[in-house]
Formats: C-alpha cells, sequence, structure tokens
C-alpha cells in the first residue's frame, strides 16, 4: 500500500470514474428533444437526496415542471431577467447577448430546486452563517449534476430570475426560496471546455493562486513548488 493509500480507497477504475465525471461535468445550455426515463430521474433525485447538509437539516426541495404553459411562464421570467442583466452589464451588454444562457423550452425535464421554508428553526452549524442552507442545496446540485454527466445526461443551472416572481408561480409558501432553474435532458454533444471559456467569456484560473498557507495570499508553495 503507498502512502497515499488507505483501506476504505476505491479501485482505481471506480476512483478514475468519479474524477472524469468531475472533469467532464458541463453547465449545457443545448439540448435535443426526448424524455428522460422515470427510472433515470428517479437515480439523479436520489443522488441529489445524498448530499450532505449542515445540521442535517436536508433544506433542498424540488418541483418538477411538467406543464407546459408553466415551462413558457419560467422561459419569459429567465429572458425579462436576462435583458435586465445585459443593460447592467454596460459595455458587455451585446457580448452578454449572444449567449445562450437557457434551454428551458427545450430540455427532456426542467426542475427547480428552493430552499424550504422554516429554515430559521434550524440553528445547527447556521447561528454565525446562516447561509450555509444554500451551500447545502448547492450540494444537492452538484451531487446531481456529476450523477447526470455518468448517466449521459446533460444539465444546465439558470439563475437568470427573479426570486420572488418565480415563487408565486410556483405557489410557493412564504420564507421558501427557489435558488436554481435546472435544465436537464440529452444533448448531441458536451462542450469540450466550459461554453463560457469557449465563448471568451472568462477563463480558468490557475489554482496556484487560489490556494493559501496560514494566511491570506500567502502562497502555498510546498503544493505548487513545481508551478514555475
Amino acid at each position: 500500500m503507498s502512502a497515499g493509500d488507505t483501506p476504505h480507497r476505491f479501485s482505481d477504475s471506480e476512483i478514475a470514474a468519479v474524477y472524469r465525471a468531475i472533469r467532464e461535468r458541463r453547465d449545457m445550455r443545448h439540448f435535443r428533444p426526448g424524455p428522460i426515463a422515470p427510472e433515470t430521474l428517479m437515480r439523479l433525485l436520489d443522488a441529489a437526496h445524498l448530499a450532505p447538509s449542515v445540521g442535517f437539516m436536508q433544506p433542498w426541495r424540488f418541483v418538477r415542471v411538467t406543464d407546459t404553459g408553466l415551462r413558457a411562464a419560467i422561459q419569459a421570467l429567465v429572458e425579462d431577467e436576462r435583458q435586465r442583466t445585459a443593460r447592467a452589464l454596460g459595455e458587455r451588454e451585446a457580448e452578454f447577448l449572444r449567449l445562450k444562457v437557457e434551454g428551458i423550452r427545450e430540455c427532456g425535464e426542467l426542475l427547480v430546486v428552493a430552499l424550504m421554508d422554516g429554515r430559521e428553526r434550524h440553528v445547527f452549524g447556521r447561528r454565525t452563517l446562516p447561509e450555509m442552507d444554500l451551500a447545502s442545496a448547492a450540494c444537492a446540485i452538484q451531487n446531481l449534476w456529476l450523477a447526470a454527466r455518468a448517466e449521459g445526461l446533460g444539465l444546465g443551472w439558470v439563475s437568470l430570475f427573479d426570486p420572488e416572481a418565480l415563487a408565486r408561480l410556483l405557489v410557493m409558501p412564504a420564507g421558501s426560496k427557489p435558488v436554481a432553474i435546472l435544465c436537464l435532458g440529452q444533448v448531441e454533444a458536451f462542450y469540450p471546455r466550459p461554453m463560457l471559456e469557449q465563448e471568451r467569456w472568462a477563463s480558468r484560473q490557475a489554482l496556484g493562486g487560489l490556494v493559501f498557507e496560514n494566511r491570506w495570499n500567502n502562497a502555498a508553495s510546498t503544493l505548487f513548488a513545481d508551478d514555475t
């Protein structure tokens, strides 16, 4: 057993599959028509529900949108916010408007992920960091995302919407909050790189500049000694 191995280690092929799903996961915007088998959707939702959560509060709620009129209304909300975001971007407005930011009409399944109501009752792990409910929901979304990639399905996270307006559309209770619209479905191909990187909107930062040692902005030189 090498220095990095433990008795709990997965096999090499299993480890490679986990890292492959992480490496090849993409925020998809282009889908082709076609349903997702109910048993597959259940596996993905179960993977999401197995996510860690602070204080085991499990704050996530999933709304499956099957009504075509509701789907169209959600797409209209997103389009409204897309236009508002474009104006807020100033000199990058035209560049932003050329990007495809959602696949709501085309995707096989549309899910809205929301934070439950009554979250103030959960104090464990949230007394000084109440936003950990959102962090927990994000873990559930990431679980679903990686499982979808392993199943050969694309997923796109849409955050361009007014949460109060979306909550009204979904008749959500007071205190709950939608945090993500997820487009899930079949794709022709996965982007070779993140779409926003392909479109030259942004580039991935070097890891070495994001990892510090002991104090802020102190480079972790022992980890990145070969990065010259």
